[in-house]
C-alpha cells in the first residue's frame, strides 16, 4: 500500500518509518511513504504557507497555492484510485471499519493541517473525504495522519507476525478486547485465571467472549448499543453481570 503525507513537518511524520509495525512495513516494501512539504511551493522566498483569514479572526490560514501544489505532487508518486484525505476536527469520526476499508485501498494522501485550518477551496477542490481523531483539538493534523497510517498498516496482509492479532484487536468485532496475561501465574498476590491455564480451548474461547462483552458492558456501554447480540453473547454478558454481582 502507498501513502504519501502532505505536511509542515514532514520530519515530525517520518519517525513512523523508524519504528515497530510500520518500520517493519517499510523495511520488507510492504509499503511506500511519500512526504511532501507546502513550503517547497511557496512562491517567496520567506516560503510563506499562511496568510491572514478574511473577515478577521485569530490565528492564520493555510493558502491554496502551496498546499494545492504539494497535493498533485503527492498523488502523482501514488497509483490511481488513492484519495486524498484531510485530517480535520470537522471531519468524520476515524474508528475501527474506517481503517478497514482504507486497508483495501491501493494508497492515501493524507494531508496534515495547521493553524485555523486550510483555505476552503481546498476541501472543496482537492479533498475526497475528511476525518477525525476525536472531539479535542490537536496542534496539527501530523499526529493523526501518523495514528491513522499505524492503525491502516496493521491491517495488511503480511504485516503482522501472526495474522490473528489483528483480527482479536479491540473494536474487530465490535467490542472491546478481552483481557491478556502472561507469567508469572502469580504476581502481586494476583493469579491468572483458571481457564486459561486449563488447555480447554473451546473454555478459553468462551471466557474470552465473556470478558469482552462485560468490559464493552463496563467501560464502552455505546459500543454494545450498536450491536444486535445473538442469544450466545446475552447469555454470557449476562453471566459476567452476575459473576460481578457474586
Amino acid at each position: 500500500m502507498h501513502f504519501a503525507v502532505v505536511s509542515l513537518f514532514p520530519e515530525m511524520v517520518g519517525t513512523i518509518g523508524q519504528y515497530g509495525v510500520v518500520g517493519r512495513a517499510l523495511q520488507r516494501e510492504l509499503i511506500t511513504l511519500e512526504l511532501e512539504n507546502p513550503r517547497d511551493h511557496a512562491s517567496d522566498a520567506h516560503r510563506t504557507v499562511d496568510d491572514r483569514p478574511y473577515g478577521g479572526g485569530p490565528g492564520m490560514v493555510m493558502k491554496f497555492e502551496p498546499v494545492a501544489a504539494a497535493l498533485e505532487l503527492a498523488k502523482g508518486k501514488l497509483p490511481d484510485g488513492c484519495p486524498t484525505v484531510y485530517l480535520s476536527p470537522q471531519g468524520q469520526a476515524f474508528d475501527q471499519a474506517m481503517a478497514k476499508r482504507f486497508s483495501a485501498l491501493p494508497g492515501m494522501v493524507l494531508l496534515a493541517g495547521r493553524y485555523e485550518g486550510i483555505d476552503e477551496r481546498l476541501i472543496e477542490s482537492r479533498i475526497d473525504e475528511e476525518v477525525s481523531l476525536g472531539d479535542f483539538v490537536l496542534s496539527g493534523g501530523e499526529i493523526a495522519a501518523m495514528a491513522v497510517i499505524d492503525a491502516v498498516v496493521r491491517l495488511l496482509p503480511g504485516v503482522l507476525g501472526d495474522e490473528e492479532s489483528a483480527v482479536q484487536d479491540s473494536f474487530v468485532g465490535g467490542l472491546l478486547d478481552h483481557p491478556h496475561y502472561t507469567r508469572p501465574e502469580v504476581v502481586a498476590g494476583r493469579r491468572v485465571p483458571d481457564v486459561l491455564l486449563s488447555g480447554d480451548h473451546a473454555g478459553i474461547a468462551r471466557w474470552r467472549d465473556k470478558q469482552a462483552l462485560g468490559r464493552s458492558h463496563q467501560r464502552r456501554p455505546d459500543l454494545l448499543k450498536k450491536l444486535d447480540l445473538t442469544d450466545e453473547q446475552q447469555t454470557l454478558l449476562d453471566e459476567f453481570l452476575k459473576e460481578q454481582r457474586l
